[in-house]
């Protein structure tokens, strides 16, 4: 189980724009979980991905995986079991490299390599039956530098990088905004499929409600540091769009987005 618990931050700290983001966040994922979270822009929604997975520090409290503080761990080392999907896939991937090196780099995530480090030659039809199992015809151009790939197709190989090593979480964030929706709907498909076959725990960051309804099983709206709505069960099955696109645009008016 992942559990933030009693955290606070506070950003630009004893400046004129000092701004208290979290005081007493608390938020417990139970282990299997597919969450997605909504939130108008300032909720608070990245800065929470961003403190599980280390990238900015906190002021209080603790984060938790299985009872156990990992405030410490560097974000590398929690990297070992978590996989992170980001809204730009050139942040998660290497587009000067071929598709078969970003995969053999993902392959070899948290294994010691130093200059000696080259392709595994015997891991081929491994990459290739993983990028086959995407349906894009990827598994015919490894040699093709990712960089030249659709955004689609980047976000797709990116998803399977994250998730190709065995790990407990996978973050997501906001990994469908920067596609059109056709493309966009793919990846949802791809990435709900990965989140089930393997089991993961996965929290999603997204500004598309249709797919907070739609996918997961359990749904948290985000305000300005606090979680004003979480369904899960029968109640996130149940929930709408328009029941949250109300309470969506009542806080984005309040907020002024």
């Amino acid at each position: 189980m992942l559990e933030l618990k009693n955290i606070s931050k506070i950003y630009n700290p004893g400046t004129v724009t000092e701004m208290c983001l979290f005081e007493d966040f608390n938020l417990k994922v139970r282990d299997g979980e597919f969450i997605s979270v909504v939130g108008s822009n300032g909720s608070g929604k990245t800065s929470m991905l961003n403190i599980i997975c280390g990238s900015i520090p906190i002021n209080g409290g603790e984060v938790l995986i299985n009872g156990k503080n990992i405030n410490r761990l560097k974000e590398h080392k929690r990297y070992e079991q978590m996989g992170r999907v980001y809204q730009n896939p050139a942040l998660g991937t290497c587009p000067d490299m071929t598709i078969l090196e970003n995969m053999s780099i993902a392959d070899n995530k948290g294994k010691p390599f130093g200059l000696g480090f080259a392709l595994n030659k015997k891991r081929y039809e491994f990459y290739r039956e993983q990028l086959s199992s995407l349906g894009l015809g990827l598994e015919d151009k490894m040699n093709i530098k990712l960089g030249s790939l659709s955004g689609g197709q980047r976000q797709a190989v990116a998803l399977l990088m994250a998730t190709m090593t065995p790990l407990e979480f996978l973050i997501l964030d906001e990994h469908t905004a920067a596609l059109d929706p056709h493309t966009a709907d793919i990846i949802m498909e791809l990435t709900d499929k990965v989140v089930r076959e393997k089991k993961l725990t996965a929290i999603m960051v997204t500004h598309n409600l249709r797919y907070a309804v739609e996918y997961g099983d359990r749904l948290l709206m985000m305000d300005r540091g606090h979680i004003i709505l979480d369904k899960s069960g029968e109640e996130k099955a149940n929930a709408t769009i328009d029941d949250i696109l109300d309470i969506f645009n009542r806080i984005s008016i309040e907020c002024g987005n």
